[in-house]
């Protein structure tokens, strides 16, 4: 038997097809564009996503048999506004998780509704990307829009829509709308009322394993599959990433260096830091978990070499390359990775990126090195808010795009002196889906008893004492960049 997971990314969507011993038989890719019409937004056309399953489903299925797929599991990326009118077509392109346009009505929740009261409601406070300031902005700036909105969708949920005819969330995607009861798993009616947003416009509320119902006939038939084939609610991307990585269980952890970077920290309780510096969200097992995310991790090193130094990704090994050992922890310059401002810990819009301490003897590949150690350092920081609350952290899964560069795997391990386990098969998203939906269709009884049977670690990157004792004093002087150029971001931005 074989399991679709689909990873609904930023700038792709990948689909995996995996058999029932957790083996990726066939993996194929779509990509699509990234609208950006004003400084600071960040949209995408859902037909993008639909016609990348139209086309992606279809290519994954070639020379097998397709009888054989039992079910599908969609990890997509969270916060989303997808607004639907009564006829469930799209009434706006989405606004997407990166896009900054919504300070003001962030400051309105944060600072006239109260921080407080928010987190008493939700778990959590309000940053940009989630989805009630979209909202908020889209009530302000397009009324003639809002008042024919009739569902309320996220991205993966869009997709579970049109390939089932019915509107469904699961938990961990809907923690991230900021109108979720994350504690009591409910939609918050005073969260509702604040944000203007009518109870049937939500979606219906799933455990991510569940099922939602099967591909309808003519979808089925677009898709090249049996129309019997199961879809269970899935997962936002970090919950799912998560699960296919095994970070399942209490002080589980894992990080994803991808578009955007994260810590994920899994918990058999609810609870929330005193500042709200990390995202109290559910988890994808049934459990709960604490969540740092920065919005520029890899993307921070694709713009240096992609659009700064015009290289390609295959020859990212070759800039690295000059980054020896003895560098490491020694790097005169310092890179804030906030190149579409930043959320975890900060919950900043106006923060930039900036490069600090270059003089005339300054490199290419110091810039590279400060690059990565930039993003590491700023993983850190949410590292630092777990702690904080006296969670104890004693070795993290690393994933993502980013987890390919064995240098930035050393950096990272020194930096955060822990352990970081590379896995035999790190799909992410995708194969964390196809997790979810081997046990929406029975063939595991629970999430842990998969990623027991399936989720393996390949090999170990080990912090050095001597390195990390260097990282150390490096992140102490890194700490004080940001709150120096605060208030100059500010008035730049201004």
């Amino acid at each position: 038997m074989f399991y679709i997971g689909v990873d609904l990314g930023t700038s792709a969507c990948k689909f995996l097809l995996v058999n029932e011993a957790g083996e990726v038989c066939h993996q194929v890719t779509r990509e699509y564009p990234l609208s950006m019409p004003h400084t600071g937004w960040s949209e995408q056309d859902p037909a993008l996503w639909w016609k990348a399953c139209l086309d992606g489903i279809p290519a994954l299925l070639q020379g097998f048999d397709a009888a054989q797929v039992q079910g599908i599991g969609i990890g997509g990326q969270m916060h989303g506004l997808v607004a639907l009118d009564a006829a469930g077509e799209v009434l706006r392109p989405a606004i997407l998780w990166n896009d900054g346009r919504t300070a003001k009505e962030t400051d309105y929740l944060n600072n006239v509704i109260g921080r407080e009261t928010l987190s008493r409601y939700t778990g959590n406070i309000a940053f940009a990307g989630f989805t009630a300031p979209k909202i908020l902005w889209m009530k302000e700036h397009e009324p003639a829009l809002f008042a024919r909105i009739a569902k309320i969708l996220l991205p993966k949920d869009y997709l579970v829509y049109r390939m089932t005819g019915r509107f469904a969330t699961d938990y961990s995607d809907a923690s991230g709308m900021l109108l979720l009861d994350v504690e009591h798993k409910c939609w918050s009616k005073e969260m509702c009322e604040i944000c203007s947003v009518q109870p049937e416009w939500l979606a219906t509320l799933y455990e991510s394993w569940q099922f939602v119902g099967c591909l309808q006939p003519e979808v089925a038939a677009a898709l090249g599959l049996p129309a019997g084939v199961r879809v269970c609610a899935g997962a936002g991307d970090n919950a799912a990433a998560a699960i296919g990585t095994g970070t399942v269980g209490d002080g589980r952890c894992n990080i994803s260096l991808g578009t955007s970077g994260t810590i994920f920290i899994s918990r058999d309780r609810f609870g929330v830091d005193a500042t709200n510096g990390l995202h109290a969200f559910a988890h994808a097992d049934g459990g709960w978990h604490l969540m740092g995310c920065m919005l520029s991790a890899a993307s921070c090193n694709k713009w240096w070499m992609d659009d700064i130094l015009k290289v390609t990704a295959k020859d990212y090994p070759a800039e690295q390359a000059p980054i020896t050992e003895d560098k490491l922890g020694r790097n005169p310059v310092f890179f804030l990775p906030y190149l579409m401002g930043e959320r975890s810990p900060i919950n900043d819009t106006d923060a930039r990126g900036t490069l600090i301490g270059l003089s005339m003897n300054t490199t290419r590949a110091d810039i590279t090195q400060a690059v990565l150690e930039g993003v590491a350092f700023a993983i850190r920081d949410s590292f630092e808010v777990a702690r904080s609350i006296g969670v104890t952290i004693p070795r993290s899964n690393l994933c993502g795009g980013g987890a390919k560069s064995a240098l930035w795997g050393t950096i990272l391990a020194n930096v955060l002196g822990i352990p970081l386990d590379i896995l035999v098969t790190e799909q992410g998203p995708g194969y964390g889906g196809a997790l979810l939906a081997m046990v929406c269709c029975g063939r595991f009884a629970t999430v842990r008893e998969a990623t027991d049977a399936l989720v393996h670690v390949s090999r170990t990157i080990q912090p050095d004492p001597a390195l990390t004792a260097r990282y150390e004093e490096r992140y102490r002087k890194f700490k004080q960049i940001y709150p120096t150029c605060k208030a100059l971001f500010k008035e730049l931005a201004d």
